[in-house]
């Protein structure tokens, strides 16, 4: 079908204005071009917190595209489901034009700016080589001190390595992995949500958006479904695994929360039993990092490649795969803690939690911080009038 769409809100769907080619890149441009499309079309409306946006806004400035990008969760309905993707000319891919600028965002909001290369090159080899590395660094500290094989320590962790050092190493880098988040969250919030545009959010607002984060709200296609991975079969699969990845990598911070109050609350020594608080949160926790990265790294090489960015599976799988060696590593060294093994489990282990903590502002763990500051922005702005009188939620 090749016949122009009406549309009173622009003078061509397929091509932006020559004001906003000038100040968009190709991949911005595309978006906005395709949002135009979309605009006088429609049909998707009901399907994601993507077109409701959408509906407020005649034109798509650099800002909106970045904010419709995050808040986009690349479940493939609006493809599948489109009468303008290929073969018509119009060639409609909202969920591949949406990631590839998604990508660009955590490079251009990162914090150091310059690390914000470190995009382009996450693959899963640079964070496979980096979590190696750091294991041999710490199998080398190990030999040196003679503590390598240093037989059955009955769990005791700190003989090795002494409570504070690990807390000084580990604290500080995961502090500075925070503090590049948080600020990279700030510029984007502060790009895409002005304050005089949106100003303090309701306590409805931050309550919708946390209820659409933790139930992954948007990852159901629209119609409870689920998304499109391989092709337009829907499966409510790629949510939950997303669900014992998320929770699971939660329920492991609450264990190291726990036993950090145990240690300094409450004056407890690890190693804990085994039916202890800590223990049980970070059993749990890690098999949920086995079961649910498992299932999304299946996924992901199964996916269409027109569902999303190609050229970001290397970054995505590489997340995956961190994932998946910190929970395996964690599980095995619990299951072997008092064996001779144990200080060579301990090194590997926290040689991939190092790599987990220091990839964490330059990885895919972002896409989640992100999104999340999006979804706010929707909650807030659907509460407020539409002086455009375009319609949406």
């Amino acid at each position: 079908m090749t016949a122009q769409l009406p549309n009173p809100r622009m003078h061509d769907p397929a091509k932006p204005t020559l004001e906003l080619i000038q100040v968009l890149n190709l991949e911005e441009e595309e978006v906005d071009r395709q949002m135009r499309i979309c605009n006088s079309c429609r049909y998707c409306e009901g399907f994601c917190a993507v077109f409701p946006a959408m509906t407020r806004r005649l034109e798509f400035g650099k800002a909106d595209i970045h904010y419709l990008a995050n808040l986009c969760h690349n479940c493939g309905a609006c493809l599948h489901a489109c009468q303008y993707a290929q073969p018509h000319e119009f060639a409609v891919n909202v969920p591949q034009a949406m990631a590839k600028v998604r990508g660009q965002t955590y490079a251009e909001y990162a914090w150091p700016s310059l690390f914000g290369r470190l995009y382009r090159h996450n693959g899963t080899y640079v964070v496979s080589a980096l979590a190696v590395a750091l294991s041999l660094f710490l199998l080398l500290t190990l030999f040196m001190n003679g503590t390598l094989l240093p037989g059955r320590l009955a769990g005791n962790f700190y003989a090795i390595f002494p409570h504070n050092t690990l807390a000084l190493m580990f604290g500080s880098v995961f502090a500075a992995a925070s503090l590049a988040l948080i600020i990279a969250l700030r510029r984007f919030w502060r790009s895409v949500s002005p304050a005089d545009a949106l100003g303090k959010p309701a306590k409805g607002a931050v309550l919708e958006a946390s209820s659409a984060v933790l139930t992954l709200k948007y990852l159901d296609g629209g119609h409870g479904q689920g998304c499109n991975n391989t092709d337009d079969r829907y499966t409510l699969w790629r949510r939950r695994f997303h669900h014992f990845t998320f929770y699971g990598f939660m329920l492991c911070f609450a264990a190291t929360a726990v036993a950090t109050g145990y240690h300094y609350l409450l004056g407890l020594q690890a190693p804990y039993a085994l039916l202890s608080a800590p223990v049980l949160l970070g059993t749990l926790g890690g098999i949920g990092l086995i079961v649910g990265p498992a299932g999304l790294l299946v996924m992901n090489f199964r996916r269409s490649p027109e569902q999303g960015d190609v050229a970001q599976r290397p970054m995505d799988r590489a997340f995956i795969l961190l994932l998946l060696l910190v929970s395996a590593t964690g599980l095995a060294l619990l299951g072997l803690r008092d064996t001779a093994a144990m200080a060579i489990l301990l090194a590997i282990h926290l040689g991939t939690v190092m790599a987990l903590f220091i990839t964490l502002p330059y990885g895919k763990f972002a896409h989640g911080l992100f999104r999340s500051a999006a979804l706010l922005k929707f909650t807030i702005e659907k509460r407020r009038p539409d002086n455009l009188g375009l319609g949406g939620e």
